[in-house]
């Protein structure tokens, strides 16, 4: 298995993905992606791996109606948190899930529910530097400000993107209710005062 990751991150990588999004797509953390992206393919891993758990969801992913199904489930959990206003998607996996939210949300509560796109500074690093750059939420759709706003994505991981949403959400004038995704490998039950919320939790056993 580590081998096949290895060699799709290689492949990500000579199609020009940054080490974000090599993280994304393989829906592993950022120290994960960058080992794979370190190691040579078809030989041996030269280092130990960091402990990780590798997502696949393409049986999810590549059919419209499971994912309307899922996002109908995951807008039953953001619904318990009352009104909604925003549903934000972070790019590019919580996308999907934001836009049938949204549109679930507003014909269950008889409310208009706004979309919101967020794009991460993970998202714009290619190397293993550290960087503190913020991300941007996209001006092409719905804004936040004055808005309880519902963050949406595929998988959490360390969290530290999480953090960064609802950073810039404050920072514009939103009130982030809520964190959804499908997985959640953080192991927290919230971030910055904020509850994060999953269909399924996943646990490291020592």
């Amino acid at each position: 298995m580590n081998q096949k990751l290895i060699n799709r991150a290689h492949e990500l990588r000579n199609h020009g993905f940054t080490t974000g999004e090599i993280a994304d797509e393989l829906n592993v953390s950022m120290d994960t992606a960058r080992w794979l992206t370190l190691q040579k393919t078809e030989e041996k891993p030269i280092e130990e791996a960091p402990v990780d758990i590798a997502i696949n969801w393409e049986s999810l992913g590549g059919s419209s109606k499971r994912l309307r199904h899922v996002s109908a489930a995951l807008s039953d959990i953001a619904m318990r948190h009352g009104e909604i206003n925003v549903v934000l998607g972070i790019a590019a996996s919580g996308i999907p899930f934001a836009t049938l939210m949204a549109d679930e949300i507003a014909e269950s509560s008889e409310t208009t529910t706004c979309l919101a796109v967020f794009h991460p500074n993970k998202h714009r690093i290619n190397n293993t530097t550290e960087n503190n750059g913020e991300g941007a939420i996209s001006n092409n759709f719905g804004t936040v400000e004055g808005k309880r706003v519902v963050i949406v994505d595929d998988v959490t991981t360390s969290g530290n993107t999480v953090k960064e949403v609802i950073k810039t959400v404050r920072d514009h004038g939103g009130e982030p209710i809520a964190v959804v995704v499908l997985i959640d490998k953080s192991g927290v039950e919230e971030i910055e005062g904020v509850p994060i919320e999953s269909l399924i939790k996943v646990s490291q056993l020592n």
